[in-house]
């Protein structure tokens, strides 16, 4: 069963996404919240698997909220999945650097986000990776100078070569055809890769990919 937090201010929201969830086989939602603060305390509660989180809300905002959540050791298994009413939602590059798993717009079709919170459940962190990609690459084009390259020090030649793919927005099978492995040796690349930086999952190194000028905004597959 994969257990999941609705936080959104909005009661009418998290209403519609509870009947749908619960609806839903193998899926139940075990709580919610109206803002971030409370949600930090009702995911600290239920340890659920997946976190739907709004951004823009009072007392404590999603992105504080997601910080909190994924800086604690204890809530490793907690996987996060931004909300936003706009595809370039200014806040939503941060959150995915600070932990977040993705992003949805809020209007997405219900089988959509029935898809995408087994998708996060079960690892598949990298959401819509087209438009991920588009979101990063416009708000790296506006962050600071690439961040240090010590962390890609940790990596093979081979696994520097994954990490740039992943940041491009391939999956685990077009980096496979693309490099001429197996998909499961390019799924032990990609996760050695993680280990090794420290990437809670793949969309943080997508973050890295960018941050680092491994990969550049613009650049495709």
């Amino acid at each position: 069963m994969i257990r999941v937090v609705l936080v959104d201010d909005q009661a009418l929201l998290r209403a519609g996404f509870r009947a749908l969830i619960d609806a839903e086989d193998g899926l139940e939602v075990v709580g919610e919240a109206g803002d971030g603060r409370d949600a930090v305390e009702v995911v600290r509660r239920t340890r659920p698997d997946v976190v739907l989180m709004d951004i823009r809300m009072p007392r404590l905002d999603g992105l504080e909220a997601t910080a909190r959540i994924t800086a604690d050791a204890d809530l490793g298994g907690t996987r996060i999945i931004i909300l936003t009413t706009f595809e370039l939602d200014e806040y939503v590059f941060e959150a995915i650097r600070q932990g977040a798993s993705g992003f949805l717009v809020k209007d997405t079709e219900p089988v959509d986000l029935l898809a995408a919170i087994r998708a996060v459940a079960d690892g598949d962190a990298l959401l819509s990776p087209s438009v991920t990609r588009r979101l990063i690459g416009e708000f790296a084009q506006r962050s600071r100078a690439a961040a240090p390259t010590g962390r890609l020090d940790r990596l093979t030649d081979r696994e520097r070569e994954v990490v740039a793919l992943v940041g491009e927005g391939l999956s685990n099978d077009e980096i496979a055809t693309r490099l001429v492995l197996s998909p499961a040796t390019a799924k032990t690349h990609v996760s050695r890769a993680m280990i090794k930086v420290g990437a809670r999952d793949r969309a943080q190194l997508v973050v890295l990919a960018y941050e680092t000028g491994l990969v550049r905004p613009g650049w495709a597959p």
